[in-house]
């Protein structure tokens, strides 16, 4: 998030729009179902499903808040937003060389809440993210651990 805003590109927009959906056309109405059905046992003092069911619920109207909030503050990165073409912006694919490991890897910088490491989408506030962000092909960016430095070459900014 950046100045309350919450950056996504158009396919990460879109993932958080279906998502809301889901829950209220589909999940909405399982859960209810689930209530309705655990009322049937009898006493809900000691009802186990109705208790797992309406902790299901809370759960659910939770995350649709949550959704709504996020989707009413976006800002979604367009293409015209993304520079000049020779610097990394968010939004852009980058292929970097890992100095230190020897090792190369293409990552997209988007958005936190579009962060997601096993899509190799990395947060433009990780601190690979801050540091490859406004870095020039062919560039080398340091990014400090608690350990060491670590070197990274960037490679090629993909559009």
């Amino acid at each position: 998030m950046t100045n309350g805003k919450v950056l996504l590109t158009q396919d990460g927009y879109q993932k958080l729009q279906d998502e809301l959906e889901y829950l209220i056309t589909v999940k909405r109405g399982e859960v209810s179902e689930k209530i309705k059905i655990a009322r049937g046992f009898g006493d809900l003092s000691e009802n186990a499903e109705y208790d797992e069911a309406k902790e299901e619920q809370a759960k659910v109207e939770a995350k649709i808040s949550e959704l709504e909030l996020q989707l009413k503050n976006v800002e979604i990165i367009k293409e015209n937003n993304k520079g000049n073409g020779k610097i990394v912006s968010i939004g852009d694919t980058v292929q970097v060389h890992n100095i230190n490991k020897g090792k190369d890897m293409t990552l997209k910088i988007v958005g936190t809440i579009e962060a997601d490491i096993n899509e190799n989408k990395i947060s433009n506030e990780s601190p690979l993210g801050k540091a490859l962000l406004n870095a020039k092909e062919g560039q080398i960016v340091e990014v400090k651990t608690r350990i060491n430095k670590l070197q990274y070459k960037i490679e090629k900014i993909i559009r």
